[in-house]
């Protein structure tokens, strides 16, 4: 585990169990973050030390996970994600709790209301006082050496992701592109990611 984050693994085997989805049974097992207390998961199928995984770090959309918003296309990846590691037979998807960029729902929600003034998720969460994306990944890097996960095969269009995921010593051998969920809704969203936020999208 790299210095600086903590993560709890008290009452392992009650932490971890089999997780039936529409995708074929996974298991999921749940981490808390010894510096802030926020709860993640990894929900995963297979033995993840046997060779590098395919792995989906994704970060919580209460409104594109749960309620099938179409501002994003997060609900979308996450089952993309789920789909493939179950065609492949092993992989994981690391869910971390940093809703909203990682500024938390209530201030994701006063993002929106500006967003339906005219700005996009950039400008929204800067003229909120927050940054244009405060997430960091570091905790994922550790929950993944938990599990004896050394590489993966990483499913993401944001190059920060496997930045974050090297400097804290998780080698990624391949990045697989993850582009679905495009729909006329968030077409502004998808552009406001390519062009100013870095992610690697078709034009």
């Amino acid at each position: 585990m790299m210095k600086g984050t903590t993560v709890s693994t008290t009452a392992v085997p009650e932490a971890d169990a089999v997780l039936p989805t529409v995708h074929g049974d996974f298991r999921i097992r749940a981490f808390v973050d010894g510096a802030t207390g926020k709860e993640h998961c990894v929900v995963y199928m297979g033995d993840l030390t046997e060779h590098h995984p395919m792995v989906r770090i994704h970060s919580e959309c209460l409104t594109g996970d749960a309620f099938g918003s179409l501002r994003c296309d997060c609900g979308p990846q996450l089952q993309a994600s789920l789909a493939a590691i179950a065609e492949r037979g092993t992989g994981a998807v690391v869910y971390l709790r940093q809703e909203g960029r990682g500024i938390g729902l209530f201030a994701k929600m006063q993002a929106y209301a500006l967003q339906d003034t005219g700005l996009d998720t950039l400008d929204a969460n800067l003229a909120l006082g927050y940054p244009g994306d405060a997430r960091t990944y570091g905790i994922a890097a550790d929950m993944l050496h938990e599990m004896g996960v050394e590489g993966v095969h990483l499913m993401t269009n944001n190059p920060e992701k496997k930045a974050q995921l090297m400097e804290h010593g998780i080698h990624v051998n391949q990045r697989i592109p993850l582009v679905v969920g495009q729909c006329r809704q968030n077409q502004g969203y998808m552009s406001t990611k390519a062009k100013r936020m870095g992610h690697i999208l078709p034009s």
